[in-house]
């Protein structure tokens, strides 16, 4: 073969796998998407997906069904999406868990998050809540602490994602307390066991601790933003008592590596158009979370510097890899 000819040859290949690339991206999906959720129904990732899904499906053109599949903070459901084809039927709506937590959480996390994902696009961020059962014996976060110095490891406090766990632990740190941590494979969960006074209390996202203290079932000491939160401006931040404490959760999609750029661009396009619809922004508000619209670049810039924040916040809470 000629170079002239092996040129032209290397040029219709690329065309042709252009063209076919293209063609799928514009046909893409014909059928349903699977957003897979690393936390049980009822969690605030799980309500957030379901919104983002209808969202997404409907400008789509076909359905996305939720998975739930909890547990190891989210490393199950991450190693789930990363096997899986990256064609884009499959994806992960998952916390800052999954996605950059686990990298100091866990001793051998299975996977890479900067290699293994493909980032698609950034939805909201959350607060969490300390919430005790409505008729606990302490009436503010000061009670709570000076109990809890006087009887070290009798408290407990149960914990269903990364972000609550470093919440308990920099309770612990900033106030110069013991508090016995338990874990759960999610937050409803532990929200249960408050309720049953199994537990003394835990962390938990703003939507569910504003549908709890609103029903009268449990009571907010303080939320873990360092401000208060404009949709319960009454709750104090706990930073008023223990400066310097500030944890926040935040959520996205990603598929497995390798996804068609197209693909990823047309989920992620319809994804940030729905951030932008003010009923949307409502919805997600109702449970707790402020929009957080980020194209697959800007989220890959995000997850790695969040890699690098929460690696600091859980060697200043002591947090010991397991």
């Amino acid at each position: 073969m000629t170079y002239r000819k092996l040129i032209a040859c290397c040029f219709f290949f690329a065309t042709l796998v252009a063209s076919f690339s293209n063609g799928f991206a514009q046909s893409f999906p014909q059928k349903q998407i699977r957003m897979v959720v690393p936390f049980p129904p009822g969690s605030a990732t799980d309500m957030a997906a379901r919104i983002m899904g209808q969202q997404i499906g409907s400008a789509l053109g076909q359905p996305v069904v939720i998975d739930n599949k909890p547990g190891a903070f989210g490393s199950i459901a991450a190693m789930e999406v990363i096997r899986s084809n990256p064609d884009g039927y499959t994806l992960l709506f998952s916390s800052n868990s999954a996605i950059s937590s686990n990298v100091a959480l866990l001793k051998k996390i299975p996977y890479d998050p900067t290699k293994d994902f493909t980032p698609v696009v950034g939805v909201g961020e959350n607060m969490l809540v300390l919430v005790t059962k409505s008729n606990s014996q302490f009436k503010n976060l000061q009670e709570l602490i000076a109990y809890a110095k006087q009887n070290p490891g009798k408290l407990s406090a149960g914990y269903g994602s990364s972000s609550s766990q470093v919440c308990i632990a920099m309770l612990n740190k900033l106030g110069g307390i013991e508090i016995m941590s338990v874990p759960y494979k999610g937050i409803p969960l532990a929200i249960n066991d408050v309720l049953g006074e199994t537990l003394d209390f835990t962390f938990a996202d703003i939507g569910n601790a504003l549908a709890q203290t609103k029903g009268g079932a449990m009571k907010s000491l303080g939320v873990t933003a360092p401000k208060r939160s404009s949709l319960a401006p009454e709750w104090p931040a706990i930073a008023e008592t223990l400066p310097g404490f500030d944890i926040t959760a935040w959520f996205a999609i990603v598929g497995p590596a390798g996804m068609p750029k197209d693909v990823v661009n047309k989920i992620s396009s319809a994804a940030i158009a729905s951030l932008k619809k003010q009923d949307v922004k409502e919805k997600l508000a109702a449970i707790g979370l402020a929009t957080m619209p980020l194209t697959p670049d800007q989220l890959q810039s995000f997850i790695s510097t969040e890699i690098i924040n929460w690696t600091r916040l859980v060697k200043e809470a002591n947090i010991q890899a397991e």
